[in-house]
């Protein structure tokens, strides 16, 4: 299944930036909300303290006089109450029984669900009302008055006009706003110096990778970047001393390749020399027979070569699918077959009857290497010699074995083997022709199958016994 293609992630600086500054924004912009309420809060307090201070200074002058409530309000003291306030100011006087004693009487009366100031020791209201077009606030202060003949509390209401204090509630919506932006900026200035300052260690990274040389798979230093990003950079290296690893390999692969195939192709141009200068037939026909056969060498080594590249260079552990071990061998023995009894060989096939040898894996893969363990037992047992493969089931997983009756190999030379083109002593006296390939790619297809291969002595003691153990399948498929 194709892997969805991952959506491009964009700028890291810009994602930081905006990460941090729109909710900087964000809290600013309520934060400026909260301080303009509360200085509105604020500055309706202070002007209400000073309409009821009008309102108290116009309560002085009210009085009882021949048992009526009159009140001395000149225009020299409504001229200071309105330069005090900034506004227009607008005030009545009620007296006992309800007659307006003094000022506008038509003035707004108290409406009842008007609670009284707790703000101040004074039976006095504050409330919003339109008087003459105008929105206006009013303090309504009930005042005590008295004298020999009567007592009672009179009402006196004095309103003034919210000029001020819209005029003061937008200077300090500006000046709550400015500050807010001015701070904005400031801190957006210092994040984005702060992003930047932080982040060019990872442009210090992007400079030393991209000025490396092609051939340069050298670490980077982990130290160039945070401790955040480290485990990046050893992730990075990790990968660069696989790369190298592989760059080695695919060198040496050439190389011994390269090597390897240089003797036969020399070996052919002298045949085919050889045959060019020779008019006797008898003659001519032996130098293409051992053409024939050196090619046959070379293509060996080809195919031999081209399966263990693909190996070596393949994606790790090959996807897993049932496949029968012991159908596997038997596969093998019958292509086998012919060449065994060519060389006088007894080939054989030991399976035990009902056991489960099925294992997880590529069938392919799995086919080469039981073919390249009976190939070599075939190729370096002498004639007249036995070879069997066996496969059973063992508790811990498949275990298979390529059992011959040849010269063996040494146990001090049991891991040098798997190595490729290295071929034994005695493997080089029995069969010179080899190519040292094929316990190479038995390693090879063995390790990707999570199997543990392993050399000993044959029968008896003589010979060579290949085993290679796998693990138990990890879902088995349940019985139909």
């Amino acid at each position: 299944m194709a892997l969805k293609a991952a959506r491009p992630r964009g700028s890291l600086r810009n994602q930081l930036l905006r990460w941090l500054i729109l909710p900087l924004v964000v809290l600013v912009g309520l934060n400026a909300v909260s301080l303009y309420s509360d200085a509105l809060e604020a500055a309706d307090i202070a002007y209400d303290r000073s309409l009821l201070s009008s309102t108290r200074a116009l309560a002085e002058r009210v009085s009882v006089r021949d048992g009526k409530v009159v009140a001395d309000v000149p225009y020299v003291a409504l001229d200071s109450f309105e330069t005090d306030t900034l506004g227009r100011i607008y005030y009545k006087v009620t007296g006992l029984k309800g007659e307006t004693v003094s000022g506008f009487g038509d003035l707004p009366a108290v409406p009842k669900n008007v609670p009284r100031s707790d703000l101040y020791p004074a039976l006095v209201r504050f409330y919003h009302a339109q008087y003459n077009g105008e929105p206006v606030r009013i303090a309504a202060l009930h005042q005590p008055v008295f004298d020999d003949s009567m007592r009672g509390i009179a009402l006196i209401q004095v309103g003034e006009t919210l000029d001020a204090r819209r005029a003061l509630s937008r200077r300090i919506l500006l000046n709550t706003l400015l500050r807010q932006a001015l701070l904005v900026l400031a801190v957006a200035t210092l994040v984005w110096f702060a992003v930047r300052l932080v982040l060019r260690p990872l442009m210090d990274l992007k400079h030393e990778v991209e000025t490396r040389a092609l051939s340069d798979l050298s670490d980077v230093d982990p130290d160039l970047v945070h401790k955040e990003v480290r485990p990046l950079v050893l992730a990075m290296n990790g990968a660069m001393t696989r790369m190298h690893d592989l760059v080695a390999t695919q060198r040496r692969f050439i190389a011994d390749a390269s090597h390897q195939l240089r003797t036969p192709l020399a070996v052919l141009k002298t045949q085919a020399e050889l045959a060019l200068r020779e008019d006797d037939p008898a003659a001519m026909r032996e130098i293409v027979r051992a053409v024939a056969g050196t090619t046959d060498s070379a293509i060996h080594l080809a195919n031999r070569l081209l399966t263990l590249a693909r190996i070596e260079h393949g994606a790790g552990r090959p996807a897993g699918s049932p496949v029968p071990l012991s159908a596997v061998a038997g596969q093998v023995g019958l292509e086998l077959a012919l060449s065994a009894v060519q060389k006088g060989i007894d080939l054989g096939l030991d399976v035990v009857d009902g056991e489960d040898t099925t294992v997880e894996g590529d069938a392919l893969l799995l086919h080469e290497l039981v073919a390249n363990l009976a190939d070599n037992a075939i190729r370096y047992t002498p004639a007249g010699g036995k070879v069997l493969l066996r496969v059973g089931r063992r508790a811990d997983g498949v275990l298979l074995e390529v059992l011959d009756s040849g010269p063996g190999i040494p146990p001090e030379e049991h891991d040098k083997v798997f190595t490729p083109f290295y071929r034994a002593q005695a493997t080089l006296e029995a069969n010179p022709g080899g190519t040292g390939l094929g316990l190479a790619i038995v390693r090879d297809i063995a390790a990707m199958h999570g199997a543990v291969l392993a050399l000993g002595p044959g029968e008896d003691g003589r010979g060579l016994n290949v085993n290679v153990r796998f693990p138990a399948r990890l879902h088995p498929r349940p019985e139909s």
